[in-house]
């Protein structure tokens, strides 16, 4: 078994995302955190299944964010470790991924497919330590029931900007949409960045958050999680 530096609570996170959404659930883990960007092409591959693309773009992000990487100062080895991060989270409606939509007319398009429709969303993230440049990737899954909204209801969301820089074309927390008519998995999964798969992914590269995350994420979403315990003590 090839041993690997235990970072115990030091280190320092390196979010590869431009979301806002993500810089603000990152910080629940309580370690230091900066972020940059990571700019790919997000086309999915011909015949790829949404859990593959959101795998695969996570990974090409990490990537990506890697090249020419100069580590902040507070990541200063042996005290201290840096761990990149990436992630991607695409919507699966009958098998066929859907990312962000390109204008008004795609974002109406997929909001009207998934009315009333059962869904899946798949985040992939990738993780890498880079004082050994040993990669950790994982993926979270969730399924989303939306409900009957109406096409005033698309035009009026849709007329927000809400809808342009999101999977789907939705937002589930958004509280004048409300999209979703029952949920029961991770809330922070259909958010974009699933809390407890990056813990898990987190303790593989020997670092250990700070604090309950699971408590402090359900009460920042405002939501009682039935999944977290089957997350943190499962290795799929």
């Amino acid at each position: 078994m090839i041993a690997h530096p235990d970072h115990s609570v030091k280190a320092h996170l390196l979010l590869a995302s431009a979301s806002p959404r993500r810089r603000e659930l990152i910080k629940l883990l309580g370690l230091p955190v900066d972020t940059t960007a990571a700019d790919i092409d997000e086309v999915p591959l011909p015949g790829e299944r949404a859990d593959e693309m959101a795998r695969r773009l996570s990974v090409e992000k990490a990537r990506a964010a890697s090249i020419g990487f100069l580590p902040p100062a507070s990541c200063e080895a042996p005290l201290w470790g840096c761990i990149l991060l990436a992630s991607d989270t695409v919507v699966s409606l009958d098998g066929e991924p859907l990312g962000k939509p390109r204008d008004a007319d795609d974002a109406r398009s997929m909001l009207q497919r998934l009315r009333n429709r059962t869904h899946q969303v798949y985040t992939g993230l990738a993780l890498i330590d880079t004082n050994t440049d040993r990669m950790v990737t994982d993926l979270a899954g969730s399924a989303v029931q939306m409900r009957g909204y109406s096409d005033e209801e698309i035009d009026a969301y849709i007329a927000s900007g809400d809808p342009f820089d999101k999977a789907g074309a939705y937002a589930i927390q958004h509280t004048g949409f409300h999209p979703a008519d029952r949920f029961d998995h991770c809330f922070a999964n259909v958010m974009g960045l699933p809390l407890c798969h990056i813990v898990r992914s987190l303790r593989q590269l020997g670092v250990e958050p700070i604090g309950q995350v699971p408590t402090l994420c359900q009460k920042h979403l405002g939501y009682n999680c039935p999944v977290y315990e089957s997350i943190l003590t499962s290795n799929e």
